[in-house]
C-alpha cells in the first residue's frame, strides 16, 4: 500500500499506522531518517537519493554510523521505497 495524498494531512500518527502495515515499529532512528526525508524534500521539492540521504544523515545525527546496511535494517522492504510511503511523500520523484 502506498499513501500519497497531501503532504499536510500526513501526522505523525499516520506515520505510524502505515509502519504498522509494514511490519514495521518506529524508533527515533526511523524518525530520524522520516523527518530528514521531509525535511529534503520540502526544501528542494525533490526525494533524495540514497547517497545523498546518508550524507545528510552522517552530518545531522552523528550518532550512529549512518549507511546503507543500517538504512536496510530500519526499512527492510526498500529504504526509499518504504521510508518516502511512511513519511507520506511521492515515490517517484527521486534525485539522481
Amino acid at each position: 500500500m502506498y499513501l500519497y495524498k497531501k503532504n499536510d494531512s500526513w501526522n505523525e500518527k499516520i506515520a505510524i499506522q502505515i509502519a504498522s502495515l509494514e511490519d514495521i515499529i518506529l524508533t527515533i532512528n526511523h524518525w530520524k531518517v522520516i523527518y530528514t526525508l521531509r525535511f529534503l524534500y520540502f526544501k528542494y521539492k525533490i526525494n533524495p537519493n540514497l547517497r545523498i540521504l546518508i550524507n545528510y544523515l552522517k552530518k545531522k545525527y552523528n550518532d550512529i554510523h549512518w549507511d546503507s546496511i543500517i538504512l536496510f535494517q530500519l526499512f527492510p522492504k526498500g529504504i526509499l521505497k518504504q521510508a518516502l510511503n511512511i513519511a507520506g511523500l511521492p515515490k517517484n520523484n527521486i534525485c539522481l
